[in-house]
């Protein structure tokens, strides 16, 4: 397909360059073009101009900061009229959209895991046909995983997932840290925190077992789990993770009102 990220930032420039990976004809824009050039290296040509890189595009990914949203789509209003737009932009609402140009609006929130094509993307939409539904299925599948929910948990979904590759990382730091400490080389600290992360996630997503579950399988009375277990909770890790999600969320919904 013809596709055209508007915004090819950090994100955007992921979408573009997961998209020709795919196979489809990308085009992506950028102010400053040349920090961009990466994009180019994989045959993506990257412009200034929003309009002409919509006018030929069937579908549109809108990847740009909440206070740029309106005069994007005013300047590209009638070159996208009734093409599908998918808007990856935090807290920018599908009524909020569609007040500003008349296109077949999906709000998505995916995550950087779309470097790697390990992203949880959820979308949400109401414009959308059941053949329109597949193909932005298809188009998101090539980031990760992909979920339809409903629009009012779209704020959660930034908080947790949008949000969580950098609560991860502070977690996966602190876990090296705790390696040094003990005195591990680096390198090995490293690799032992990443594998231990990916392992954990893999054996629940293929048990489907909950956390807790797993949890218990580790622990055993008087060993040494449990220790770091209560040092965890008396750190109050719990807490501080939901208000974590929690603030995202909230600063989710403060952006739409900037609109």
């Amino acid at each position: 397909m013809r596709i055209a990220v508007i915004g090819a930032g950090t994100i955007g420039g992921a979408i573009a360059a997961a998209l020709k990976e795919a196979g489809h004809d990308v085009v992506a824009t950028r102010r400053n073009v040349d920090k961009a050039a990466w994009l180019k290296d994989r045959g993506i040509p990257v412009l200034r101009d929003n309009r002409k890189a919509v006018e030929s595009a069937e579908v549109v990914f809108l990847a740009v900061k909440p206070s740029k949203v309106r005069a994007v789509l005013e300047e590209t209003a009638d070159a996208i009229e009734g093409k599908i737009v998918i808007s990856v932009v935090a807290g920018i609402r599908l009524k909020e959209l569609k007040r500003l140009a008349n296109a077949k609006f999906v709000r998505a929130m995916p995550n950087i895991a779309i470097l790697v094509r390990e992203s949880f993307t959820a979308y949400s939409t109401d414009d959308l046909d059941s053949g329109e539904i597949r193909l932005v299925e298809s188009l998101m599948k090539t980031f990760g995983v992909c979920a339809r929910v409903e629009e009012e948990h779209m704020d959660a979904i930034t908080g947790l997932s949008g949000s969580g590759p950098a609560y991860v990382t502070v977690f996966l730091e602190a876990m090296m840290y705790g390696g040094l400490r003990t005195g591990l080389p680096r390198d090995i600290a490293k690799l032992a925190a990443l594998q231990t992360l990916l392992g954990t996630a893999r054996l629940l997503m293929e048990t489907e077992a909950h956390p807790a579950e797993v949890r218990e399988w580790v622990i055993t009375p008087g060993g040494t789990t449990i220790d770091g277990v209560f040092e965890l909770e008396e750190g109050k890790i719990r807490t501080a993770v939901m208000k974590a999600v929690d603030a995202a969320a909230k600063k989710s919904r403060i952006l739409s009102r900037r609109v």
